[in-house]
């Protein structure tokens, strides 16, 4: 993404602010999720609010910038203050990709009435790899707690106890193996493949 700075500045710019729209729907979300079920957490800390420097991460985003991989500011919540706290983790786990899945097809729409594929296209590409990539069941990842909300007491204590290793397993996934890493291999296939329903040709191919 950074490369587009010196060869295109102004697409640069579109992709940065589609990211950081993309970051602050989906910790949003993850907030008013955890607000909605009985945490006040997210709220006190003022994490309930779409501003995206209310959630972005310094080095995550350097990170996205220069290596393509990165992360906003991780909202906390006090599974305390929730019901049922495995079950409402999983749900407030989930709020955040389903909120960039929701973004995209909002914008998809957007696309199909208008001809501002230079500006939506991102915005869509950038919130299907977002959502997509925080499914994968692995911690810190959404996905590891969506997992684990549909266990049983047993099989869940079983699964959280993958949690420490959870940052082992995803370095091995980034790691390049040639020109692609088993991140790409996995996702990429996914994300082709709902972005052809979700952006139509040309537009496609602005990934």
């Amino acid at each position: 993404m950074l490369s587009y700075l010196f060869s295109n500045p102004v697409l640069f710019f579109v992709y940065l602010i589609a990211l950081l729209v993309a970051i602050a729907v989906h910790e949003f979300s993850h907030a008013l999720a955890a607000d909605y079920l009985g945490d006040p957490t997210p709220r006190l800390a003022g994490r309930l609010k779409l501003n995206p420097f209310v959630h972005i991460d310094g080095m995550g985003l350097l990170f996205l910038l220069f290596f393509g991989f990165g992360w906003g500011k991780p909202v906390s919540f006090d599974p305390f203050n929730l019901k049922n706290p495995r079950r409402d983790a999983a749900v407030i786990s989930l709020a955040g990709p389903i909120s960039n899945f929701i973004l995209a097809i909002v914008l998809s729409l957007a696309l199909s009435l208008t001809s501002a594929h230079f500006l939506l296209a991102p915005m869509i590409s950038l919130n299907i790899i977002l959502g997509v990539f925080n499914l994968l069941p692995i911690h810190p990842l959404d996905g590891f707690k969506i997992v684990g909300g549909l266990l049983s007491d047993e099989k869940a204590r079983e699964w959280y106890q993958l949690e420490r290793y959870g940052i082992i397993f995803l370095l091995m996934l980034i790691f390049p193996f040639g020109s692609s890493s088993m991140l790409d291999l996995i996702i990429r296939p996914v994300v082709s493949l709902i972005l052809k329903f979700l952006i139509p040709s040309p537009a496609a191919g602005i990934i």
